[in-house]
């Protein structure tokens, strides 16, 4: 068995020692001097039995009292409201009593036993009965206990109830409210060697999944009984009767010996049981009933049980034994005679008595027993009269102090309830811990004290005994305590914590020394320490890096020499530039660049820093540049750029500040003029000139819509080429620039193809064009060196390069005077031949074109007689009314003819549709797209106002000189009124709006505009309004 048994006991101890002073509190109760007592007593019924007899026993449930009296009456007290219940069971002429009473917890269900001389009766009552039933088979056999199925019980269902007698049995039975009796009774268990009265059950049934676990703790006057297992109640009794007898046994006599329990939420969580010996107590656990099978241990369930023995409760000698027992969850409620006296479960101490003494009013009363109410939360005491409430406040107040006396710490702190409390018990473990030198452990919980002690005390504690690793602990975990208003306090004390960390990592480095002279062997614990400690420093600069002075920081860092230390806390504190210049000085550009990479350095440092990184690693610090995640201005890198280029390097290794440059141009599309002057620069300044030719080429500008097609400066451009003698460049620049004549001069000097080339780049020019291949021609000839044959072939070769740009009279001058004419024989007569095709062909264009005028001719002579015949019945196909339909001028164009008919103006098409011109022209109007429509209304509003002009100039001049109009359209000369009447023409009529493209766009358009929607609204039959139509469903 685990826990502690009766043989474990030990008396002596360091318990708190507990005074009471006892004193009559005006009522009739003796209670403790102190003003609010945690257990009170005061009087609930006075006449508990109703004048039925004197009161035997008394049950508790749910605020329901059952009285059970010497002459064979139940009173049942409901206290919620209900009434009061009197039934008498007594048989007349016989004296009969009720020795016990019992009430599941919810105060519906209660058993009892009707006793006389010759036999007993067992009745159960449910509480909405008038009248109890009896167990027929429990005939002649007296209750002594009950334990009801707390887990699955409720109101119309006992389910199983375990029933002990005074003859040492145990039954299992069961009552539903609907059949007035019981469903079963049947024997569990019984004692035969030693029968003795179940004075307590309790049953506690656990179900896991489709497992039921049934724990049941039965008691007599000596001995404690527990049954577990599973499946059933009749098979665990079964288990227990075949097996070996398993019991607690504790010899003595008391008056009464009771079990009772203390529980939450339907469970029991402590016993006590009342024996000869002491009140023997302990835990339940059912938390591991599924995993053990352990069908008789006691081990399984029951935890830290004790024996509490009658001495401590007695004032002296000849103190009776106790009448009675009840359980609180810390306390036990023991009735010796007519005192209650209250003891602390934790420490077995005495903490309070309340005495019933005698009252005028009631007598001389004996009090019997004491009853508690697991629902209600309410412990009952009564006497053969009466019945007293007894109430609990605030029982857990002073457990802290209780557990704190017996040193458990940690039940102290979960007993606390104020700041005060838990710093009474911090500064007390501190105090332990400080006495048995574990001064790192007690600095932990001084930190975590308030109250109790300040902080100047404790520090001092730690600074006289020389512990500088548990002050340091301490602050630190003082500094967790703080608060936000305590920012001075927060960084004096981190900047304490932090000396003391430099101290001991520079004591820790110095034993390292020493130990490797003396004994490599032995440095190896002081080096790992030394590193720990390290570690140690640098995480708690991480931590406080926010609330740690910067300025004192770095000189307390410096002042003990910790460089490492000092770059690591810079970078915390993103001083970014004490980083990047430590490396620098170290020669470290990799570390330095990985501070620049990081998002938030600034890129003035990258800018300042860059001639000392790219000298101290020119590709690594190319490749940081070019990384995506810097933007940089390649400006303000040239001057870091140029002093890496300046400095000599070898031959093999590539120009660092050439890729990045290209990088910037190529990829970056970079149009500073800067940039692209450095990078031609550093090609100019190469032997290859392969580079410098392909940057030139390349024309970075070209194609946009804005800007020249370079951006670097191409005078400075030309002027460097020359410097290098970078001839084939310059060649190059000079034609860019325009200046192709010294282009083609220079390039003759370097490459006469390149000359060519370069002749060949004008194009717009024709006239230059031929005075630069004259240019070539000039010098191919006049600088051959080969026999005259040869030169002349060559000169004839080079005619047909020129693409007969040039013919052989243009380089006849470059031959000597004394050139034979034989030697041109063969090019002269190629020449002539040539231009006697291009006079033939001159014959035949111009014979083509007199053909082609006559052509012309004949077609106006044909037009000028085309007619088209338009019926008597010819309706125009807009407004429908006949064309030939005697009518007024319509419109603008109407007005401005001149017609000596009645006819109104009209088209005909080829295709035969004829429109009014009025109509025609509204139709055009309306279908033309939005411009169009603005160019005809302008022309129309234009020939009208002509119209009217003429007409007034018309009559003035026929008045003064008879000259007209119309003279000068017979001599050709068309007036302004005609040629604004032929745009109209042409806009109008130009085609047949029914069969031309006017038609061809009126497919893509709607066929409701969205002009018509009221129209398109009015044929709706669901409509909106008086006079819609419902909307009805056709069957096709």
């Amino acid at each position: 068995m685990s826990g502690w048994e009766p043989s474990d006991w030990n008396s002596g101890g360091g318990e708190p020692q507990s005074t009471v002073d006892l004193a009559n509190d005006g009522d009739g109760f003796m209670r403790s001097s102190e003003c609010s007592p945690i257990f009170s007593v005061d009087t609930l019924e006075r006449n508990a039995a109703k004048g039925h007899g004197l009161v035997t026993d008394v049950a508790a449930g749910n605020n329901v009292l059952l009285v059970g009296t010497n002459k064979g009456w139940i009173v049942r007290h409901d206290f919620l409201g209900g009434d009061t219940l009197e039934l008498d069971l007594s048989a007349r002429g016989i004296e009969q009593w009720i020795p016990k009473v019992f009430i599941d917890p919810g105060g519906r269900h209660s058993i009892f036993s009707v006793c006389s001389s010759a036999t007993a009766d067992t009745y159960y009552l449910h509480g909405k009965w008038r009248k109890p039933r009896m167990f027929s088979r429990l005939k002649g056999s007296t209750v002594s206990s009950v334990g009801w199925n707390r887990a699955q019980i409720n109101e119309a269902y006992t389910r199983e109830v375990i029933i002990g007698t005074t003859s040492g049995q145990i039954y299992e039975t069961a009552v539903e409210e609907k059949d007035k009796k019981e469903k079963f009774c049947k024997l569990l268990f019984e004692l035969t060697e030693a029968p003795e009265p179940f004075i307590g059950l309790q049953m506690e049934v656990v179900t896991v999944g489709s497992t039921t676990r049934y724990f049941v703790m039965a008691a007599t006057p000596s001995r404690l009984y527990i049954f577990q297992g599973t499946g059933s109640l009749e098979a665990v009794f079964k288990a227990y009767s075949e097996g070996p007898p398993h019991f607690t046994e504790l010899p003595g006599e008391i008056p009464n010996s009771e079990l009772q329990f203390y529980g939450k939420q339907r469970r029991a969580e402590r016993f006590a049981w009342l024996s000869g010996s002491g009140i023997y107590h302990g835990h339940l656990n059912f938390g591991n009933a599924q995993s053990a099978n352990h069908t008789h241990d006691e081990e399984s369930n029951v935890e830290h049980k004790w024996l509490l023995e009658y001495s401590k409760l007695m004032d002296g000698s000849g103190t009776p034994k106790p009448l009675s027992l009840a359980l609180s969850e810390f306390h036990f409620l023991v009735l010796m005679n007519n005192i209650l006296k209250v003891v602390n479960r934790v420490s077995q101490k005495v903490v309070e008595e309340q005495r019933f003494d005698s009252r005028s009013d009631l007598g001389s009363p004996t009090m019997l027993g004491l009853c508690s109410d697991m629902a209600g939360g309410a412990y009952y005491a009564y006497d053969e009269n009466s019945i007293f409430e007894i109430t609990v406040q605030d029982e857990g107040r002073d457990m802290w102090q209780v557990y704190l006396g017996l040193k458990e710490y940690t039940a102290a702190l979960e007993a606390c309830r104020e700041v005060w409390q838990r710093d009474s018990v911090y500064a007390a473990q501190a105090e332990a811990a400080f006495d048995a030198k574990d001064y790192e452990r007690a600095a932990s919980f001084y930190a975590k004290t308030a109250t109790v002690a300040t902080f100047e005390e404790v520090a001092l504690k730690f600074v006289t005994v020389g512990e500088q690793d548990a002050l340091r602990t301490y602050l630190l975990r003082k500094l967790d305590f703080f608060g936000k208003e305590d920012r001075s306090q927060i960084t004096m004390v981190a900047t304490w914590a932090a000396e003391l960390y430099l101290d001991k990592i520079n004591r820790l480095l110095l034993d390292v020394k020493k130990e490797k002279k003396a004994d490599a062997s032995e440095g190896s614990n002081g080096n790992s320490e030394y590193l720990n400690t390290v570690r140690e420093f640098r995480a708690f600069l991480s931590d406080c890096k926010d609330i740690l002075d910067e300025t004192i920081t770095f000189k307390l860092l410096g002042s003990y020499g910790r460089v490492e230390e000092l770059i690591y806390y810079a970078g915390l504190k993103e001083q970014h530039e004490t980083l990047i210049h430590h490396f620098v000085q170290q020669g470290d550009a990799k570390k330095a660049l990985a501070v620049l990479r990081k998002p938030s350095v600034s890129p003035e440092l990258l800018y300042k820093f860059a001639p000392a990184l790219i000298m101290l690693d020119a590709n690594e610090t190319v490749d940081a540049w070019t990384s995506t995640g810097l933007n940089l201005n390649p400006r303000l890198l040239v001057p870091a750029l140029m002093r890496y280029s300046s400095e000599p390097r070898p031959r093999d290794e590539p120009n660092a500040a050439i890729r990045y440059l290209e990088f910037c141009i190529g990829r970056q599309q970079n149009q500073d003029g800067a940039v692209h002057n450095l990078l031609l620069s550093l090609y100019a300044k190469q032997p290859d000139d392969t580079a410098l030719l392909k940057f030139l080429e390349a024309r970075y500008g070209k194609g946009r819509m804005e800007g020249p097609d370079y951006f670097y400066d191409p005078k400075y451009a030309l002027r460097l080429c020359l410097e290098q003698k970078q001839m084939r460049a310059c060649v190059h620049i000079y034609g860019m620039m325009g200046m192709h004549e010294e282009a083609v001069a220079l390039a003759l000097q370097v490459d006469p193809e390149m000359a060519k080339v370069e002749a060949s780049k004008v194009e717009d020019d024709e006239e230059l064009r031929k005075k630069l291949w004259l240019m070539v021609a000039r010098h191919v000839i006049q600088q051959g060196k080969a026999t005259k044959g040869e030169n002349i072939r060559k000169a004839i070769a080079f005619l047909k390069e020129t693409d007969a740009l040039l013919k052989i009279e243009d380089i006849l001058p470059f031959f000597p005077d004394f050139s034979l004419i034989d030697d041109f024989k063969e090019a002269i007569c190629d020449s002539l031949e040539d231009y006697n095709r291009q006079i033939e062909e001159l014959k035949r264009d111009m014979n083509d074109a007199t053909l082609g005028a006559e052509n012309i001719r004949t077609d106006i002579t044909a037009l000028s007689q085309r007619y088209a015949v338009v019926k008597r019945d010819e309706t125009c196909k807009v407004c429908g009314q006949r064309i030939l339909a005697s009518k007024g001028a319509q419109g603008a164009a109407g007005a401005a003819r001149s017609y000596t008919s009645t006819v109104a103006p009209f088209y005909v098409f080829p295709c035969e549709h004829a429109f009014h011109a009025q109509c025609l022209t509204d139709y055009v109007l309306q279908h033309a797209e939005t411009s169009e429509k603005e160019r005809i209304r302008g022309l129309l509003r234009q020939i009208t106002s002509l119209a009217f002009k003429e007409a007034n100039a018309r009559s003035a001049k026929s008045a003064y000189n008879g000259h007209n109009a119309e003279t000068d359209t017979v001599n050709g000369n068309m007036s302004p009124m005609d040629k604004i009447r032929a745009q109209i023409d042409d806009a109008v009529a130009g085609e047949c709006p029914f069969c031309g493209e006017l038609m061809i766009k009126e497919i893509a358009e709607a066929f409701i505009s969205s002009d018509e929607t009221e129209a398109v609204t009015s044929w709706s039959i669901g409509s909106a309004g008086n006079g819609s139509l419902p909307s009805t469903d056709y069957m096709v």
